[in-house]
């Protein structure tokens, strides 16, 4: 792949953060809690303008938070540190962040009642929730074409489908409110994904990810040809002058802690 997993994450989702960087709207006293922060460039971000606040971003992947640490010491930014931990459990400190937020890091909660009830504890009361996470499997074409190109006959995989557990505003809301969050809204975000600059380099990010493998994984050398002549063909198709892009559509949750 042309870009390692922290870049080609970042790179995918680069039209969708300027929303989602806008949406956040940190204070510059803000302690600012960054759930499934990866490599931290929405946790950096934060910690640009809560200069006189603190980030805390927390993540599972060791190695995704190697990579924050040291682009972080890399920017020479004091008020930001990451923590590995799972934030349906992590013990955060009770009442403490004036501001959570995720990018696409909260759909995965095996319990998500537990999870944002434990995340409701650590923010004050009035604290903003701000989250973007996808809406259904059937309005991103990225979700649908691509696994369709790759293995036409397979089912979505289960971690596939939990990408989209949030995707219905009335199944997000009645979570979000039983974990004791009140004026929960939605703002859509249609943009594209990226995938590389040309089909040579998308097709080496996509070849790349975990579910592409994943329906290779165990097919015969003449099946995988047909596959991978497919993808070829899907990304040729939405190959534009700036890059390779499928259509995407995602929500920016927003709510604030209850009193």
């Amino acid at each position: 792949m042309a870009l390692d997993c922290a870049d080609f994450y970042d790179a995918e989702l680069r039209r969708h953060n300027d929303h989602f960087r806008a949406a956040i709207n940190a204070g510059i006293r803000d302690r600012v809690l960054d759930i499934g922060c990866g490599a931290g460039q929405t946790t950096r971000e934060a910690a640009r303008v809560a200069v006189e606040g603190s980030v805390v971003g927390v993540d599972v992947s060791a190695e995704m938070l190697e990579i924050a640490r040291r682009r972080s010491a890399e920017e020479g930014l004091r008020n930001v540190e990451f923590e590995q931990g799972d934030a349906q459990v992590q013990p955060f400190p009770a009442a403490h962040f004036d501001l959570c937020i995720s990018r696409f890091g909260v759909m995965f909660f095996a319990d998500p009642a537990a999870a944002f009830a434990n995340i409701g504890r650590a923010m004050r009361p009035g604290a903003r929730l701000v989250l973007m996470v996808w809406q259904s499997q059937e309005r991103n074409e990225w979700a649908t074409a691509i696994p369709r190109a790759l293995a036409p006959e397979t089912v979505a995989s289960a971690r596939g489908a939990a990408a989209f557990s949030l995707s219905d505003p009335a199944v997000a809301t009645g979570i979000l409110t039983k974990a004791g969050f009140a004026s929960v809204g939605f703002a859509e975000v249609h943009e594209p994904v990226f995938y590389g600059s040309d089909v040579d380099a998308a097709y080496d990010a996509v070849i790349g990810l975990g579910f592409a493998k994943e329906a290779l994984a165990g097919v015969d050398a003449a099946a995988a040809h047909g596959a991978l002549q497919r993808l070829r063909a899907l990304l040729d198709a939405h190959s534009a002058a700036d890059g390779v892009f499928l259509d995407s559509r995602a929500w920016i949750i927003s709510a604030h802690r209850a009193n």
